[in-house]
């Protein structure tokens, strides 16, 4: 009689949940959740330098991005590169930068509404290289317009222009790390009053 070796069996169930938890963090990391380091100062003071954040890749297989969510992207001007910005332009809209003042303009504000961004930023919108003082930046269809809250420090598109819809990654959900700072990320509309 043939005498089975335990040791055997271990390591063949080491390795079943090896492959297990492989597939599982490979479903997630790819569909649903992933996370990305925050590099550089462009959206402080709301997310800094150095801190971990996780993005939700499943919220915009169902709907569209909203104004004032925080968006992670394949940065247009090279996409390896993932950049994090808040959505402030949607399609169809008009975006102008007028006296500092970001100036939206819709259906719904044909006139154009200027944005009340009472969420922590620099509150500094200086124009670009793309959108100058005045000038009218009409945002086609499967594009977005987004900016740093940090606008001194942030590389955005007043200077690399429309965001591509095929551009984001997700969502920016939850900041994780630092442990002192674990929080959701909050996404503000600066339209609605």
């Amino acid at each position: 009689m043939e005498e089975k070796h335990p040791i055997w069996g271990y390591f063949v169930d080491i390795i079943e949940t090896i492959v297990v938890a492989a597939a599982i963090f490979v479903v997630v990391y790819l569909f649903l959740l992933q996370p990305h380091q925050v590099r550089g100062a462009s959206m402080e003071p709301n997310l800094h330098d150095g801190q971990y954040i996780l993005t939700d890749k499943i919220t915009y297989r169902f709907r569209d991005p909203k104004r004032g969510e925080i968006i992670v992207f394949k940065a247009p001007v090279d996409e390896n590169f993932d950049y994090i910005k808040r959505i402030i332009g949607l399609p169809g809209e008009t975006v102008q930068i007028k006296e500092g003042k970001i100036v939206i303009k819709n259906s719904e504000n044909p006139g154009g509404i200027s944005l009340d961004e009472s969420y922590p930023s620099t509150q500094n919108n200086n124009p670009g290289s793309l959108l100058e003082n005045g000038k009218e930046l009409k945002i086609d269809e499967g594009n977005f317009f987004v900016l740093g809250d940090n606008r001194n420090q942030s590389f955005d598109s007043r200077e690399w222009g429309l965001l591509p819809r095929k551009n984001i990654i997700g969502k920016a959900w939850f900041r994780y790390w630092p442990a002192a700072k674990i929080s959701f990320v909050r996404a503000i509309d600066a339209t609605k009053k």
